[in-house]
């Protein structure tokens, strides 16, 4: 496989930009060398999602209304990272200002592009471990919901197609791996994988 780009950008312009993300157009020339076009969603912030997961091996999260789809989203707290903030701290922030919770270990997880054939969209997924409770603090686009479920109920949501946000399936199947192959404490990891009431 050639690691190289066959596309020929002849001119670029910028179509449209709000404080969030801009559309650039493109006249190109195809890696079949035929005349086309191509459009770029660009953000402007870093997408950053944290999944909290208690003591007790269960799942926080948060719903609300994403107008794109129109339609109802439960997923992890999400957000983007402002300019000059770091992933971590974008993480711990959107944590706090969508639950009200805090935690004590913050790890890295996973990086992924999103809808990489429209958009530049990077995203960092992070795990939240010892959870302490405080107030949420949601911005004033958000109208959101705050439920917890055992790990395994989340799981199955994400696996079912119940739950669709990206973000937030990436993240319950890499949480999923960790607990499995020994990168989660045993006993968290003991308590994501049972069946609670159902054993």
């Amino acid at each position: 496989m050639k690691e190289q780009d066959p596309w020929t950008v002849l001119t670029e312009r910028r179509v449209y930009e709000n404080p969030w993300i801009a559309v650039d157009h493109r006249e190109v020339l195809t890696p079949a060398g035929t005349a086309g076009v191509y459009g770029i969603v660009r953000f402007k912030r870093r997408a950053v999602g944290v999944l909290p997961i208690d003591e007790a091996g269960r799942v926080h999260l948060v719903g609300q209304w994403r107008p794109p789809l129109d339609e109802y989203s439960w997923e992890m707290p999400e957000g983007g990272a402002d300019p000059g903030e770091s992933p971590e701290a974008c993480a711990r922030r959107e944590l706090r200002e969508e639950t009200g919770l805090a935690c004590d270990r913050l790890i890295p997880i996973l990086r992924m592009a999103l809808s990489n054939s429209s958009t530049d969209e990077r995203a960092d997924l992070f795990l939240a471990l010892g959870l302490n409770s405080g107030e949420a603090a949601p911005e004033d686009t958000e109208a959101l919901s705050h439920k917890v479920l055992p790990f395994r109920e989340a799981l199955a949501l994400a696996i079912s197609g119940a739950i669709t946000d990206a973000m937030t399936v990436a993240a319950l199947l890499r949480a999923h791996h960790m607990a499995i192959t020994g990168e989660i404490p045993p006993a968290l990891a003991a308590l994501m994988l049972s069946l609670g009431d159902k054993e």
